[in-house]
This record gives structure tokens, sequence and C-alpha cells, in this order.
């Protein structure tokens, strides 16, 4: 994506062909499936019935809580999944292997939870080449995802999202189409990432509010990198 295209879209925690559907249809650039305990859990039969469906340009991303490398390789492979998303419990070599594993075609998406060593842990991350973008999302002491809460967007975007390092960071956690415009303008992200906020109960999708939410997001332009500021102020400069 250029600096002047629009924001990245993803729709998680689709559980259903009908769902995943209707979020290609609405124009999300990706959707979501949980592997991982959840109400809006899938299994690898359920998911890999699904995605031969849909069209070969959405990105379908797996979420995975703890889970060994060996089962997301073979989840990645009966399912056709194009990336993984990785909760912030997974090990800090995971990444390598998936890579070792799939190569550059395969998305890999680090998770950190906003908090107050959430700049620090974003860092860390940010220096793996084999993670491609990292989300910060919101938590609970019974849920790492999907919670209908959102973070502190001023104090995030003074610290996870000022001088994290990473290329790319994909805002989630409590967005809705009423307020995503608002985080995108707070947050400035690489991308959002929306559950129970474009759901009528949880793994069921509100076919309004997806769209809603997709054109919402769409209308608000990405911003551009660290890197492509750094670049314009040098070229100025050197006028």
């Amino acid at each position: 994506m250029s600096a002047a295209s629009s924001i990245w879209v993803k729709i998680c925690a689709n559980t259903s062909l009908e769902d995943a559907q209707l979020a290609a249809d609405a124009g999300a650039d990706a959707v979501g499936f949980v592997f991982a305990p959840s109400p809006r859990c899938v299994t690898v039969a359920q998911v890999a019935e699904i995605t031969p469906h849909l069209p070969a340009h959405l990105e379908k991303i797996g979420v995975f809580v703890e889970a060994a490398v060996e089962e997301i390789c073979s989840t990645v492979r009966a399912c056709g999944l194009s990336g993984v998303q990785l909760h912030s419990a997974v090990g800090p070599g995971v990444p390598a292997q998936l890579r070792e594993q799939f190569g550059p075609p395969l998305r890999i998406f680090r998770v950190v939870h906003f908090g107050p060593e959430a700049a620090d842990q974003a860092k860390i991350i940010a220096a793996d080449p084999n993670v491609d973008a990292i989300l910060v999302d919101s938590r609970t002491a019974t849920a790492v995802g999907g919670t209908g809460i959102a973070f502190n967007w001023v104090d995030a975007r003074a610290t996870v999202f000022a001088d994290s390092g990473a290329p790319k960071l994909i805002a989630a956690g409590g967005l809705t189409p009423d307020n995503v415009r608002e985080a995108i303008t707070t947050l400035r992200p690489w991308g959002v990432d929306v559950v129970s906020g474009v759901e009528t109960a949880p793994g069921r999708k509100d076919p309004l509010k997806v769209r809603d939410f997709v054109v919402r997001a769409r209308a608000c332009k990405q911003q551009p990198s660290r890197v492509d500021v750094a670049a314009k102020s040098e070229s100025h400069q050197n006028r």
C-alpha cells in the first residue's frame, strides 16, 4: 500500500462461510479464524471447508494462543491459510520456525496487549525480521482478544504507536463502526482489526455493521510510515 492508500482491514473471528464471504464482499483485506478456546473458536475441519470458497486475494489469518509450532504448521497447510496471528505467550523463536517452513508468502503477526510494558514488548518484536506486523489489542483476566474493550488510544499514541520501531502496527480491541474513525485518526495505524464490534452475538456477524465498519475505515487514508516521513525530511533538507 502507498501512503495515500486506504487502511488495511481485517474482520476476525469468523465461524461460517457466510460471514467470511460477507467480509470479502464488504471489501475487507483479511478474515480471521480463531483456533483457541473462545466463544468464536473454530476447528481445522470447519475452516478447511470454508477457505476454498473465498476469493484468492482475501487473506486468511489463523489466530493461535500458546499453540505448538507443529499444530500451527499443520493448521496452515490443512486450511490453506495465508497468515498467522500469534499471541504474546508464543515463544520468540516461533516466527523464525514458521518462516523456515513457509517462506515469505506467509504473513506473520504478533500480538501485544496494551499496558505499561507494551511499548518495550513491541520494540523487541519489531526487531524480528520474520514478523510482518504487530497487532495491539486489549485484554481482560479471562480473554486475550475479542474483548470488546478499547485501550487508551491517547496513551497508546504516545507510547506503542509513537516509537515502537515497527513498520506496521494494527489497532484492535473495542473497535466499532462508530469509533473506528476516531481510533485511526488518533493512532494512525497501518491496519485495524475488529471482532465483537461487528457482531450480533459471539461468532455471528452483523452484515450492516461489517459493511459500515469497512466503509468508515476505508474513508481514513493510511498514514505515512516513520520511514517515509524520515525520507521526505532528509530529501527536503538536501534541497
